[in-house]
C-alpha cells in the first residue's frame, strides 16, 4: 500500500508536466482528463495513507511537491492563455503565498521547530487546494467545450455550460485566494507563537 500511495504522488508529478504539452498543443480534453485524474489521486493518496497508516516523511514530501507542481504549472499556463487581471492577480498572489510558506517551513526547520500543519479535515489550506482544483477544472472544461462548439446546434446545455464555466473558474480562484491568505495568516501566527516560547 505504501508503494501505491507514493505511486499516486509520482503520477501527479508526471501529469503536471504532461499537462504542459497537451494544453499547449491544444489537446484540451486530454488535459482536462489528466488534471481530473491527478486531482483525484491527490485525494486518494491522502485518504489511503491515513486509513492504512502508511504516512512516511518521503511520502509527505513527495505529496507536497506533486501538489505544487500540478497547481503551479497549470496556473502559469492559465496566465499565458487568459492574461486578464481577474485571473492573473489571484494566481500570482497564491504562488507568492506558496513560496512564502515554503520559506517559512525551511526557516522553522533550521530552528528545530515543528512545522505547523492542518489538524482539521476542513482546514483553510485544504479548502484552498480544493477551490484551486475546481477553478482549474472549470477553465480546462471551458477550453475543451469551446473547442468542440460550432454553433447553436450543439444544444442549450453546452452553451449554458460555456457561459457558467468561466464564472465558476473566476469565483473559485478568488475564493481560493481568500482561503490562501487566511491559511498563510494562520501559519504566520502559529510560527510567531512558537518562536516566543
Amino acid at each position: 500500500m505504501k508503494f501505491f500511495v507514493n505511486f499516486l504522488s509520482a503520477f501527479r508529478i508526471f501529469a503536471s508536466f504532461a499537462i504542459i504539452g497537451t494544453l499547449m498543443s491544444g489537446m484540451y480534453t486530454t488535459t482536462l482528463i489528466l488534471f481530473i485524474l491527478a486531482a483525484l489521486s491527490d485525494f486518494l493518496d491522502g485518504y489511503l495513507a491515513r486509513k492504512y497508516n502508511v504516512c512516511t516523511k518521503t511520502g509527505v514530501v513527495l505529496d507536497s511537491v506533486a501538489d505544487k507542481f500540478l497547481i503551479i504549472n497549470t496556473f502559469i499556463l492559465l496566465c499565458i492563455m487568459m492574461p486578464v487581471w481577474f485571473v492573473v492577480i489571484p494566481i500570482i498572489v497564491m504562488i507568492a503565498r506558496d513560496l512564502y510558506i515554503s520559506g517559512l517551513r525551511e526557516f522553522l526547520g533550521t530552528q528545530k521547530i515543528s512545522v505547523p500543519h492542518a489538524t482539521t479535515r476542513f482546514s483553510m489550506g485544504k479548502i484552498k487546494t480544493a477551490m484551486q482544483m475546481i477553478a482549474v477544472i472549470a477553465f480546462l472544461a471551458l477550453f475543451a467545450l469551446g473547442a468542440s462548439v460550432g454553433g447553436a446546434s450543439n444544444g442549450k446545455f453546452m452553451l449554458y455550460a460555456i457561459y457558467a464555466l468561466p464564472n465558476i473558474g473566476i469565483f473559485g480562484l478568488w475564493f481560493a485566494l481568500a482561503a490562501s491568505i487566511w491559511s498563510a495568516t494562520q501559519y504566520t501566527m502559529d510560527t510567531i507563537h512558537k518562536l516566543k516560547k
